[in-house]
């Protein structure tokens, strides 16, 4: 089959989790490397999925790679190849079908409950599943552009996914690992510092001490998301 395409933003915002389930499903996958300078694939049709994770960096921004990848988003999408965005991966799959990303009102950092809409999509990319704790690191948030069906949401945050058809945007981080976690508190030291008197910002010590129990829930809740997406990615 086709390869899977992962696209990384920033050196310490890999594919984390989806690269593991992608190998545990015997699924190939090509990581592209934007932040090293990997140019950003013309042809979607190359892939048999697309994947895009997190990144420091606004959608907003003025940035070279921004306007093919959300070019490439929207020609995935009118193919028929399955697309999922991650926090910033999902914002990029927002704009490129016609949401807005904007200021969220609250600075979001840490691990947070987030609840499944009650909506039989929803319930279909998440079975019996109706809560739980996600991880989060975000200033901004995304609009649902048209025909998307609402997924989660948060106590600070709204729109924390939705589906499009067999397509996935999520504002959270279910792609997280351990040492994802400790090198994101590490990077960002000085943003956890600023925000500490944020009501959903949580300090570098908290996050990492509740790993060891909320790490599982949280790849529970992937597998069930990445495993409902990967039915429709092609096989031949």
């Amino acid at each position: 089959m086709k390869p899977v395409a992962i696209f990384r933003y920033s050196s310490i915002e890999g594919p984390g989790y989806i690269a593991e389930f992608l190998d545990r499903h015997a699924v190939p996958w090509k990581l592209v490397r934007v932040d090293q300078g990997d140019a950003v694939p013309g042809d979607a049709a190359q892939f048999s999925g697309l994947v895009f994770m997190g990144g420091p960096m606004s959608v907003n921004d003025d940035l070279p790679w921004i306007a093919p990848v959300l070019e490439l988003i929207r020609q995935a999408v009118g193919r028929d190849i399955p697309v999922m965005g991650h926090c910033l991966g999902g914002q990029l799959m927002a704009r490129a079908l016609g949401g807005v990303v904007a200021k969220n009102p609250v600075k979001e950092i840490g691990w947070g409950e987030v609840t499944v809409s009650p909506d039989e999509v929803a319930y279909a990319w998440l079975g019996d599943l109706r809560s739980f704790d996600g991880f989060h690191w975000h200033g901004e948030t995304f609009s649902l552009p048209s025909g998307a069906v609402h997924l989660l949401s948060s106590r600070h945050c709204a729109n924390q996914g939705f589906a499009l058809g067999k397509h996935l945007g999520l504002q959270c981080h279910v792609e997280m690992t351990g040492q994802m976690i400790c090198a994101w508190c590490e990077n960002g030291a000085d943003e956890l510092a600023a925000s500490a008197d944020s009501p959903g910002v949580q300090s570098a010590a908290v996050m990492q001490a509740e790993m060891g129990s909320k790490l599982p829930q949280l790849h529970a809740a992937a597998d069930r998301l990445y495993a409902y997406w990967l039915e429709g990615v092609a096989r031949d």
